[in-house]
This record gives C-alpha cells, sequence and structure tokens, in this order.
C-alpha cells in the first residue's frame, strides 16, 4: 500500500516528532510509514485521517493484486 503521508505532513509544516507524539506512537512509526515499510492498523489510519482532517483514501492508496486463475 502506498500513501501521501510525507507529502501531507510537510505541506501542513508538521515534524515526525509532533504527528507521533499527537497519534500516540513512535517517530520511527510515521518514518516506516512514509517510507512504506509498515502498513498501519485500521485504528492507526482513522487516526491519521482525523487528524489530517482527510478521508482514510485520501492519505492512503490500497492497490489491490492481481492473481492469475490457473
Amino acid at each position: 500500500m502506498q500513501n501521501r503521508l510525507e507529502e501531507i505532513r510537510k505541506k501542513c509544516g508538521i515534524k515526525q516528532e509532533e504527528l507521533a507524539s499527537a497519534l500516540e506512537v513512535s517517530r520511527q512509526t510515521i518514518g516506516s510509514l512514509e517510507n512504506g515499510r509498515y502498513n498501519p492498523s485500521i485504528i492507526l489510519a482513522f487516526k491519521i485521517a482525523k487528524f489530517f482532517n482527510m478521508s482514510i483514501e485520501d492519505i492512503f492508496i490500497y492497490e489491490e493484486e492481481t492473481y492469475n486463475e490457473k
């Protein structure tokens, strides 16, 4: 899953540490989210969306994998 978290956070002038504190997670969690190394729980995704007053879909981009049927 891709996301626009870093872009949105920077546009709002918020540091990783500030966002982490507001969401009650570590700065490393924010960094991992922004780098695509970690997918948030649904609860964290809702918290992030609420913090920025956006929908989850405006921040997180879900691309469904396609599987070949045999």
